[in-house]
């Protein structure tokens, strides 16, 4: 992977802050690295549907999250990333006290990062995968 901007994470960090909709679902992004990146969240009512499970639309929406910094450390200081495709596969219904998700860049191109990520939920110490989405990243 080529980075374009030695200062994405400070870049990243900043960014951050202003991003209300993370702030709103409560979604913290813990590690950034070169074409990586990771979070999380305390699963909360407001995150849950029928029967106590976390809403599909949070699932697709932090594994989104993640793909789109990862892809957003490898480009230049002048430009932004936004979802061009996203394909979200439910592997189980999730329900747990905190949800993960890691994305990583699985190909970096000039206008287009395709990218993956993997969602788990967590319970009393115990992972369990809950979906992997496929995404591409469109630098503008």
């Amino acid at each position: 992977m080529k980075v374009f901007n030695p200062y994405y994470k400070e870049r990243i960090l900043n960014y951050l802050e202003k991003q209300n909709f993370m702030h709103h679902i409560k979604f913290t992004v813990d590690k950034i690295g070169e074409g990586t990146t990771s979070g999380w969240l305390v699963i909360d009512e407001i995150h849950k549907q029928q029967k106590g499970l976390v809403h599909g639309g949070v699932i697709a929406t932090v594994a989104d999250i993640v793909a789109g910094f990862s892809a957003y450390t490898l480009v230049a200081e002048e430009d932004h990333v936004v979802t061009g495709e996203i394909k979200i596969s439910y592997l189980r219904p999730a329900k747990g006290d905190k949800l993960y998700a890691r994305g990583w860049v699985i190909r970096q191109g000039k206008r287009i990062n395709f990218c993956e990520a993997e969602v788990w939920t967590e319970t009393a110490g115990v992972k369990e995968i809950v979906a992997k989405a496929s995404t591409s990243m469109i630098t503008i």
